[in-house]
């Protein structure tokens, strides 16, 4: 074969590659050819082989098939061979590959070899790769070089003992003898390996004079050890530790790292107040640097600190939100959890400025976090309601796409208990559809409130800002074009439908109401399609019910629960309380404990197509104005139901909670029930009679067979029995 090129020539060849594809094809090929010289067991030239694949493999090309050949030529005489090796095992070796255990006894021999450059190589690959058990079987070699007379011999050998101790830490006590004679070397290169290893037994405030930046920081990391949670410690360093944070040189990298350890040990120890200002004055300085990287790392520690000394950070605000528009991603993130960190009541509306401000020009990996920062810190220092509502809205108009899931129940629930805001936020809403109907959470959330409080819009009733003149007519044409627009998701039709509905009672054109309703009967999307049968079953079958099932909705308060926030409807004068349950993931139930309620018997409350439902009744204990219903679903045909949805009614002065259901199979031939939980609460604790509940209605969608089944039912045989 012809003699392989040279490395130096392989990386001019490579450095000619104009695309990442020619490079590859490149190094490709010169593996399949040193593959092919190793197969041969071509000694001539396996090192310059090898040092050709360890270039590729500094490049992230894999070179793993080089392993063995580096043992080979650790083993051989020419120091070349060696040194070549022993890099290449400290590359492509570690100690999770068990082929690195059979160099033990090459390195061996190397420790004891006549060469002390040889020796050098043998020590620099143990201390960088050596495992536990290559630790344990050469510490005694070692620990031999740790006492020769030879200065490049000694240096090289404390620092692979510090290797061997953080290994096998019992070992400490062979080295203990030949480190504390270290101590007292006058090279800086020698005192660095003792001081890391038994930092206990180093004398600080000797030597801190010395402007070795390495030592310097070793010694402090040793104090923020020594002064962790020790009083009488942390006192003793405070003046050292001023001196330091006041006298260190800036002017050069070494002087930064210094200043960053020193802030660190202040920080970590009991220090005292001005101390601590004095150390977060100095990473306000390091925000200010021209280098990313001390930028970075200021900002870091002044998000772990904020905490603990809130007021301090908070001098450094305006630098920080200057961090906002830096090029640098990672500096931006890092600002921007830090400057949510810093809002409170006081700079609430200045900081949501700044915010906004950059949430409107980030770039989208930002817009999540942000929106949702926003949003938590608006909720917790909002200064009144409109400004709240105002701020949300700002959001969703700019960011609507990338907020959480919650955000348009949260937005609804804030909405409904400002009452005084109802007008203002329906004409702010309104107007924010006639510019732009792509964030669907906005077009969401102002389709539910056009849907509640149409009559204000259209009325013109809003004191905060001049009212809008805008008639019935426009308002429909409004969400009518929300349903047709491709822009419009599946779940922003069903509130647009649903909006439309509710204004049946609020607007005077219930024909054409009528018709958009019965047209989306028919409609592809089942969901869509079963409000809209609803719906119409309600214009046709159930219409004295209406105007009772769609009066606006009640005020709605967050209660925490096992599984997801459940949001419980408060039933005064309003509407009776529908709620559906779909189907998520099992959760939790709640735990109360529940009793018989004084001899209620189960009744059958519907029986059709081979579906039955039974009701029992229970109560909880304690709580004894909850009632706890418990529907029993049974199949007699010989398939299958599946996408089991049960709904429920109850009257308007009581509140209902519908839990998930055990499943949304309901198994054929009896073979199983379908179980779920109803808890009726009765806050008035007035005098009810179960009786009173005859004539409401419950709805049922089931698929059988591959057809979808939608079903009202209506109970007329609840028991005479009361609850108290």
């Amino acid at each position: 074969m012809p003699a392989p090129i040279r490395l130096r020539e392989l990386i001019r060849t490579i450095r000619t590659a104009r695309t990442q594809a020619e490079e590859r094809e490149m190094i490709q090929k010169e593996c399949a050819a040193i593959r092919s010289s190793f197969r041969e067991e071509d000694n001539t030239y396996r090192c310059r082989n090898v040092a050709k694949l360890l270039y590729m493999h500094m490049l992230g090309y894999p070179a793993h098939f080089g392993q063995l050949e580096c043992l080979k030529l650790i083993a051989s005489q020419k120091f070349t061979d060696k040194r070549i090796g022993y890099l290449g095992a400290m590359l492509l070796l570690d100690e999770r590959q068990d082929v690195h255990l059979l160099m033990t006894n090459c390195i061996k021999n190397d420790l004891n070899h006549s060469t002390q450059y040889v020796q050098g190589l043998a020590l620099c690959t143990l201390g960088c790769m050596g495992s536990s058990e290559m630790c344990r079987d050469l510490a005694g070699e070692v620990e031999k070089l740790l006492k020769t007379s030879n200065s490049y011999l000694r240096k090289k050998a404390a620092l692979c003992a510090v290797h061997v101790i953080r290994k096998v830490p019992e070992l400490m006590e062979m080295f203990l003898p030949a480190t504390k004679n270290l101590l007292s070397e006058k090279n800086h290169g020698m005192l660095l390996s003792p001081v890391t290893s038994l930092t206990k037994y180093c004398d600080t405030s000797s030597r801190f004079c010395i402007s070795d930046p390495f030592l310097q920081v070793r010694i402090l990391r040793l104090l923020r050890i020594l002064g962790k949670g020790d009083d009488d410690s942390s006192e003793a360093m405070n003046d050292i530790l001023a001196q330091v944070a006041t006298n260190t040189e800036t002017s050069k990298n070494v002087g930064n790292a210094i200043l960053y350890e020193t802030v660190l040990t202040i920080m970590d120890i009991k220090s005292e107040s001005g101390l601590r200002v004095l150390a977060i004055n100095i990473l306000g300085r390091f925000l200010l640097n021209n280098d990313k990287n001390i930028r970075y790392v200021a900002l870091t520690s002044l998000l772990k600190t904020v905490q603990t000394d809130h007021n301090a950070v908070q001098r450094h605000r305006s630098t920080i939100v200057d961090c906002l528009k830096d090029l640098d991603v990672s500096i931006k993130r890092r600002a921007m959890e830090l400057s949510f960190a810093l809002v409170n009541g006081n700079n609430i509306r200045g900081m949501m400025k700044e915010l906004l401000y950059f949430l409107d020009s980030c770039d989208p990996e930002f817009k999540a976090d942000c929106a949702s920062g926003v949003f938590l810190a608006a909720e917790k220092y909002a200064p009144s309601k409109r400004w709240h509502i105002d701020t949300i809205m700002r959001v969703l108009t700019t960011a609507g796409s990338y907020v959480r899931d919650d955000s348009v129940p949260n937005l609804i629930q804030l909405i409904t208990n400002s009452v005084e805001m109802h007008a203002y936020t329906v004409q702010r809403l309104y107007k924010a559809l006639l510019d732009d109907i792509s964030q669907q959470p906005l077009v969401q959330v102002a389709s539910w409130c056009i849907g509640e409080y149409g009559d204000l819009l259209v009325s013109g009733q809003c004191e905060e800002e001049e009212p809008i003149q805008v008639t019935e007519d426009e308002v429909l044409d409004v969400l009518e074009g929300l349903l047709v627009s491709n822009l419009s998701t599946p779940v922003t039709r069903g509130y647009a439908l649903t909006a439309i509905m509710k204004l049946s009672t609020r607007f005077t054109s219930v024909n054409r109401i009528k018709k958009v309703v019965s047209i989306y009967g028919s409609s592809i999307d089942v969901e869509l399609q079963q409000r809209a049968v609803e719906y119409n079953a309600l214009f046709k079958k159930y219409d004295h019910m209406r105007p009772a099932l769609l009066e606006r909705m009640p005020i709605m308060e967050k209660t925490a629960s096992n599984g997801p926030t459940e949001i419980v409807q408060t039933n005064g004068e309003a509407e009776p309380s529908v709620v559906e349950a779909k189907h998520p993931p099992p959760v939790t139930q709640p735990t109360n404990q529940v009793r018989t309620v004084f001899s209620i018997p189960p009744m059958t409350a519907y029986n059709k197509n081979g579906l039955k439902i039974d009701f029992t009744f229970e109560r909880a204990n304690p709580n004894p104005n909850i009632a706890v219903i418990t529907i029993h679903a049974s199949n007699s045909t010989e398939a299958d139901m599946t996408d089991f949805v049960f709904q429920a009614a109850v009257p308007k002065t009581f509140q209902l909670q519908l839990l998930s259901p055990s499943s949304n199979v309901v198994p054929a031939l009896n073979q199983g029930t379908v179980t779920q939980v109803i808890r009726v609460l009765n806050p008035q604790k007035v005098s009810f009679f179960f009786s009173n509940c005859n004539g409401y209605i419950f709805g049922l969608t089931y698929t059988h067979k591959g057809s979808a089944v939608q079903d009202l039912a209506e109970v007329n045989n609840f028991p005479p029995q009361s609850w108290q």
